[in-house]
C-alpha cells in the first residue's frame, strides 16, 4: 500500500467509477432505467474536445473526480474553464487528492489560455470551500437554481 495519488484523464472505461463518485457527491444513483442514458452522456463527454476531466487514483482505486469543461463567455476573446463536479471519497479526504485534481485542472486551463477557472459549491461543503481558498480561488458570487423538473430516477 502506498500513499501516492495519481491524476489522469478519464477514459470511457471509467464510467462506473465516475458514476459512483458522483453519487457520493449527491448526484442521483443510477438505476437500471437511467444507466444507459447516463453512459451515453458520459461517452459523449469523454469524446468532446472542450472537456478534460480527471480521475484521481490511489493504489488502483478511483478516489476522486474533477469534471473540467471549457466554455466561451460573451465579451471575452478566450475560454473560461468550468468545474461542474469535484469529489473525493470521504474515506480519503485530506490526503491531497482534491488539491492535486485542482492543480492539474488549473494547469490544463492555463495551457488552453483560459482567463479563469470557476466552480459552484453547496453552502454545506465548508471543508471543500477551504480547499478552494487554499488553492488560490476566491468566493466571488452566489449560485442560483430554478428546478424545472425532478432529476431522472
Amino acid at each position: 500500500m502506498t500513499d501516492e495519488i495519481t491524476i489522469r484523464p478519464i477514459t470511457a472505461d471509467d464510467f462506473d467509477a465516475v458514476a459512483e463518485l458522483l453519487a457520493e457527491l449527491g448526484r442521483p444513483t443510477l438505476s437500471d432505467a437511467s444507466r444507459a442514458a447516463a453512459a451515453e452522456v458520459y461517452r459523449r463527454h469523454v469524446d468532446r474536445s472542450d472537456t478534460a476531466s480527471l480521475l484521481a487514483e490511489r493504489d488502483g482505486r478511483a478516489i476522486g473526480f474533477c469534471s473540467l469543461e471549457f466554455r466561451d463567455r460573451l465579451n471575452w476573446g478566450v475560454e473560461q474553464a468550468w468545474i461542474p463536479d469535484l469529489i473525493v471519497t470521504a474515506d480519503t479526504r485530506g490526503l491531497g487528492a482534491g488539491k492535486a485534481l485542482l492543480a492539474r485542472a488549473f494547469q490544463l486551463a492555463a495551457q488552453r489560455g483560459c482567463w479563469s477557472v470557476t466552480l459552484e459549491s453547496g453552502y454545506q461543503r465548508t471543508a471543500a470551500h477551504e480547499l478552494y481558498r487554499s488553492s488560490g480561488m476566491s468566493n466571488d458570487g452566489y449560485y442560483f437554481l430554478l428546478r424545472m423538473a425532478d432529476p431522472p430516477a
